[in-house]
């Protein structure tokens, strides 16, 4: 090989390299915040009679992310959901999206992803993807609508391309959260996204609400 290309391989492998261990927090670029990480991964959404109950989650996950997940029911009403927290390196949090993950485990995607906007109570905005999923049974069939979104410091958003975003802010986020929550879809027929009924829309509003206090308090 000619010595021009030699340098501009040597060149590329240590960029590899350097994006590699940065992704995997190898070198420990930036510190964390262990003070957050475990507000949020110790946190349980308060609302009305709903009560918390921890649970296994089945999403995949990496080594190098931590997940907590809870469900919740009301003994009142019958609601219920599931919230799950990961948490971790860029790298392996970005990765393992619902609409990857649920086909993976014989659901099928009936709407979206989708991109949606809300205003919290105290003016801030969560930006996140919402899809919905059904699995057929042989006596009925499990529907699930999940919302989820990524946060590194004081928001949770919906990026285009999280790997890449997230990896390109390394020294800016070194840890990344994700929030998965888990309602049941409202039936429906055609593209068109049936509305949760108002005690599913406050229950997922209060969440949005109470993770983001604790991610930027």
């Amino acid at each position: 090989m000619k010595p021009r290309t030699l340098v501009v391989c040597a060149i590329l492998m240590i960029a590899g390299a350097l994006v590699n261990g940065a992704v995997t927090r190898r070198w420990d670029f930036a510190g964390t915040n262990p003070e957050v990480t475990n507000r949020l991964h110790t946190l349980a959404v308060r609302f009305d009679d709903w009560q918390a109950k921890e649970a296994d989650t089945d999403m995949p996950k990496s080594e190098r992310a931590i997940a907590t997940a809870r469900r919740y029911m009301s003994p009142r009403t019958g609601h219920s959901a599931a919230v799950t927290l990961f948490s971790g390196v860029p790298g392996a949090v970005a990765t393992h999206t619902p609409d990857v993950c649920y086909p993976g485990s014989g659901y099928r995607l009936v709407r979206g992803p989708l991109k949606e906007t809300t205003t919290l109570a105290g003016g801030e905005t969560v930006e996140f993807y919402i899809a919905d999923f059904e699995k057929k049974k042989e006596a009925h069939v499990d529907r699930a609508r999940v919302r989820w979104a990524w946060a590194t410091k004081n928001r949770w958003i919906a990026p285009d391309n999280p790997r890449w975003q997230f990896a390109r802010d390394l020294t800016a986020a070194p840890e990344v959260y994700k929030l998965y929550i888990v309602t049941t879809t409202p039936e429906g027929d055609g593209d068109t996204k049936p509305e949760d009924d108002g005690i599913t829309n406050a229950f997922v509003r209060s969440a949005w609400e109470q993770y983001t206090a604790a991610l930027i308090r």
